[in-house]
Order: structure tokens, then sequence, then C-alpha cells
């Protein structure tokens, strides 16, 4: 058996997150359709989907947070009034070509430079609905991301924020610092980040840990939840369940009726469920 870890790289995630996304565009009951997802995946996404243990049983949460985004930041364009999209650590999402937004709306992404180049030579055909640009930096570089964040603000009426696969590989301090970073900058009026229970932590840990790489580790989930933030200045606002979503996009776990009339019997079960997984609408206080 080989010593070399599945995950070899956190850039790894975003080829397999990318595997998810063509899976689920290739169902006859697609809930999106992403046409660039197998390609961006490439051979090393198939790989890693086809090697890492329960990989496929997994896909339903991928999805469905896929879907949540989608619909959230729909919501804040259109309904809300957000001229610009800050996504970071953008890896291979591909919204800016599959949703339809509007062509004024600035989509900017950030990402580690290997990435960046990889996808804008991937994509270099196809066709953005709105204004997009792609910078190249390290967020763990203070400075860059500090430099970075002011210019995407100072262009911006009303920003938003999207962290999507990002912070659970990263330490209490680093989102702190990120939180702060972020609340700084005047423009920066919204924040929607997925969010995961300490339960799930652990399950995560169990059954994909040893698959990846010394420098490649699950580490946020906050015992406060989603009032972790509070203190940092962003209020919670909405927490939109995974478990719940699931539910009504038809995307559930296999079993999940079983799981679901034990969950009845168990005083405050069902809420645990909730909460071990989902998106968090942050407002700037």
């Amino acid at each position: 058996m080989s010593d070399i870890p599945i995950i070899r790289h956190v850039s790894d995630t975003a080829l397999w997150v990318a595997m998810y996304r063509a899976v689920e565009s290739e169902r006859p009951d697609a809930l999106f359709h992403d046409p660039y997802a197998r390609t961006l995946a490439g051979e090393r996404g198939r790989q890693i989907f086809s090697d890492l243990p329960r990989a496929k049983n997994h896909a339903w949460p991928m999805v469905v947070r896929t879907q949540l985004l989608d619909e959230l930041i729909l919501a804040a364009v259109e309904q809300d009034g957000y001229d610009t999209v800050l996504n970071l650590a953008a890896g291979l999402d591909t919204r800016p070509y599959r949703l339809a937004l509007p062509a004024a709306l600035r989509w900017v992404e950030a990402g580690l430079p290997g990435m960046i180049e990889y996808k804008s030579a991937a994509l270099k055909d196809a066709r953005a609905f709105c204004r997009l640009e792609r910078h190249a930096l390290d967020l763990a570089d203070e400075t860059a991301r500090r430099v970075l964040f002011a210019r995407v603000s100072a262009a911006a009426n009303r920003a938003l924020v999207i962290t999507e696969g990002l912070l659970v590989y990263l330490g209490v301090e680093q989102v702190q610092a990120l939180a702060a970073d972020l609340h700084s900058q005047p423009a920066c009026k919204r924040w929607l980040t997925d969010l995961a229970s300490p339960r799930t932590l652990r399950i995560m840990r169990r059954y994909h840990g040893k698959q990846m790489a010394d420098d490649v580790h699950f580490q946020f989930a906050p015992v406060e939840h989603a009032e972790f933030f509070r203190p940092l200045g962003w209020n919670p606002v909405a927490f939109h369940s995974i478990w719940d979503a699931a539910k009504r996009l038809q995307r559930r776990m296999r079993g999940a009726w079983l799981l679901d009339l034990w969950l009845r019997l168990i005083p405050g079960a069902r809420e645990q469920a909730r909460r071990m997984g989902g998106i968090v609408v942050l407002e700037k206080r």
C-alpha cells in the first residue's frame, strides 16, 4: 500500500470538489449545470474521487452546499443590490460562467498562483456573464490580502464576500485575522461561508484525515458555531442547514428517512443534525 496521501496539497481539494459538480451536472435531474467541471477536475480529480474512501457517499453535502450558495449569491445580487463579489480561495469555482449574473457585476477571484494559472488556461475560451478578474496570491500573506481587499472595497458600493471550503482548513487565529481584515473594509457588507460543527469535523477527520498530506488539515469548527463571528464584528443573521436543504432539494444521504425517525426520539438531536453543517450569512455590524 502506498504511503503517498491521496490529497497531496490543498489545491487537490478543488479538483475533488469539481468532480462532485461534474457528477451532479450529468444527472438527468441536476440541480445545476457546470459544463466545465469535468474538464477542470481532470484526471487528477477523477483519481481522487475514485480513490478517496466514501467519496461518492459524501457527494450530497457538497452538491447541496453548491446549490445553497448559488441561491444566496443570486439573491444578494438581484434583490439586495450587491455590485461586487469577492470570492476568496476561489479554487475551480465557475459561477461567473454558469450563473445568470448581471453584466455590470464585478466578480473578483483570489487564489493560489498555480490554481489561478491552471484555471485561466482551462477556461481561456469560456465567456463569463459578468466582469471577471483574477488575482494570484496566498491569502496567508496578510499584506497582499489587505492590499487586494482595499482595492476591491474602494471600487465597490456593496461587496459580497464568499469563502467556500476555505475556513475549515484554517486555525482559529487565522480566521480571526481574516475576519478583522474584511471588517476593516467599508464596502464589505455581507459574508457567506460554510461552517461545520465539531462533530462534523471529527467525522471528516475519521474518513479523510489519513488520506491528506501533513500540511492539509481540517481545523476550524468552533464550538460557538456561528456566534464565533459576532465578537469579530460580523453578526450571524441566518444559518442555512445542509440537512434541511438536502431534504428540500432531494439530495439526502442514503438512509436519511431512518435517521429522521431516530432523531425524533432524542431530545435536541434534530437541532444537532441541523447544525452539523451549513451556510452562515454574516452581516457587518
